[in-house]
């Protein structure tokens, strides 16, 4: 994997695809929201002010609240690897909200999703 370039992709950049990837599947921007703020912990605003100050995803997480104690039980493949073996922890933080989103779309219940 190359990471250096992966660090650089602007949060702002990839957050209109992962509205339309949900709503292309019949679910909302709000429930994409939902699970942002669940992995990192970041508000409404907060989420607001990253896209807006074109943060990459390095500075995202780095900015980022608090990561969810859960998210160690997200598992499973994204991309070809299993993210729970992902060793790089901004890759997996990233591959952690792409299952998620993926999840969203794929239909599955909130309650699943957020590991309640």
């Amino acid at each position: 994997m190359k990471t250096e370039r992966i660090y650089k992709i602007l949060f702002s950049s990839v957050y209109p695809l992962y509205i339309q990837k949900v709503e292309k599947k019949g679910r909302t921007k709000e429930e994409l929201d939902v699970v942002i703020k669940w992995l990192t912990g970041y508000s409404d605003d907060q989420i607001k002010e990253q896209i807006e100050k074109k943060v990459d995803f390095q500075t995202f997480f780095a900015e980022a609240p608090e990561l969810n104690p859960n998210a160690s039980k997200i598992t499973g493949v994204i991309c070809g690897y299993r993210v729970e073996e992902i060793e790089d922890p901004l890759v997996q933080k990233m591959r952690y909200l792409d299952k998620l989103i993926d999840e969203i779309a794929k239909g599955r219940k909130m309650e699943k999703i957020l590991r309640e």
